[in-house]
């Protein structure tokens, strides 16, 4: 009996460091997976891989070549010159090379037949190869992997619209933003900032206009909003722009100037300043009358000079009232000029008067703005009467 045990101690003894060791290699699998696709990890899986794939073609070329042909020695190449560095890069070049002489020797010269390696084939797979090595170099230098860069991106444009978020307003107001990039791209020039403020009695929000459009505009964009976002709130309303301005200077930029105009809301008594920088003026729609008024406040543009002043202008949103902020994009174009935009706009935006603007940011853009190549940016805040609550719900 004592034997039996010792045997079954032993057997579980086994199994337990089969199980270990069986652990341990998928946990070191899993990390140097994730690791590959993050960008950190070492690329000799993928090398090997396509090392491999290197004799299979060239085994199946001199099998048929009528249905596997010399050329498709580019397969490997094209992939080995988004998945690996560019010194593993020589490596599988050189094994196709030495793939080709094979594939020459074996199947003969290329005026005896159809289906051999022929000097054109030689050109377009070194053509591959050398685009191949040279977009492997490009990554290297700036150090962002194909496999991370789309991740990036990603993560870039999303930061921008978490910024751009707009915070909840108290019951009686409704707010609303709708952004469209120049293009169709996924990053614009445009971007929002906004918090409440003042114990949450103060909506404050910034609309910016970073000069470019598109991809071009996109990184400015990121870093401003980030700036923008810190200032919003750490400073009297009154000391952001200049703030803003200073911050620009700083940056130095060859193209380095902005439109800003800032929103300070009082949510209890719907008494609002608006601070400008060079930016297109709001508009306020009065319940009362049924008219629209520009509100427009005067300061330079940011990023221009040092010690720039803005003077705010100063309104009051009444139940049933609407404010509109904008970029220049949304009514200024090549052959159309500020004022006949602003006069289309507030004609489009008359038909969202009895349905208390819920969701008409989106559709004045499409009305509007809908083909133009620019930026367009579209912020709303409404002071909800009796009217518009009922036709809303």
């Amino acid at each position: 009996m004592a034997a039996g045990r010792e045997r079954r101690t032993a057997a579980e003894t086994f199994m337990a460091r089969l199980r270990m060791h069986w652990h341990r290699a998928r946990v070191g699998l899993r990390r140097s997976a994730v690791d590959y696709f993050r960008g950190d990890g070492s690329d000799w899986v993928a090398l090997a891989g396509l090392l491999v794939t290197v004799p299979l073609i060239c085994s199946a070329t001199m099998a048929n070549s009528v249905w596997f042909s010399p050329a498709a020695l580019v397969l490997p190449i094209v992939a080995g010159g988004l998945l690996l560095r560019p010194a593993s890069l020589l490596g599988l070049y050189a094994a196709a090379a030495t793939a080709l002489i094979v594939e020459s020797v074996q199947l003969g010269p290329y005026t005896e037949g159809p289906s051999r390696v022929t000097p054109g084939v030689v050109l377009v797979v070194a053509a591959c190869g050398f685009f191949g090595l040279l977009i492997a170099q490009f990554r290297s230098r700036v150090g962002v992997p194909w496999r991370r860069g789309g991740t990036m991106l990603f993560d870039l444009r999303e930061r921008i619209r978490v910024q751009s978020k707009l915070p909840q307003l108290p019951h009686g107001w409704h707010r609303e933003m709708a952004l469209r990039p120049a293009g169709g791209q996924s990053f614009s020039g445009d971007f929002v900032v906004a918090a409440r403020t003042n114990g949450g009695r103060t909506l404050e929000a910034v609309l910016t206009d970073v000069s470019g459009k598109g991809m071009d505009a996109g990184s400015r964009a990121l870093l401003l909003s980030g700036a923008f976002g810190g200032l919003l709130g750490s400073l009297p309303p009154h000391a952001f722009l200049p703030a803003a301005n200073g911050y620009l200077l700083r940056q130095d930029w060859d193209e380095g100037f902005a439109t800003s105009i800032h929103l300070v809301l009082d949510l209890d008594s719907g008494d609002y300043e608006l601070y400008s920088a060079g930016h297109p003026p709001g508009l306020q729609l009065s319940a009362g009358s049924g008219r629209w008024e520009e509100k427009a406040a005067e300061g330079p543009l940011l990023g221009v000079y040092d010690g720039a002043q803005f003077d705010p202008v100063k309104g009051s949103l009444r139940p049933g009232d609407v404010l509109m902020l904008f970029t220049d994009g949304l009514v200024e174009t090549s052959d159309r000029d500020i004022v006949e935009g602003i006069d289309r706009l507030t004609g489009e935006a008359d038909r969202y008067v009895a349905g208390g603007f819920h969701g008409a940011a989106w559709h004045l853009i499409e009305a509007v703005a809908k083909d133009v190549n620019d930026d367009r940016a579209l912020l709303l805040i409404s002071r909800e009467g009796p009217t518009t609550t009922a036709a809303a719900r």
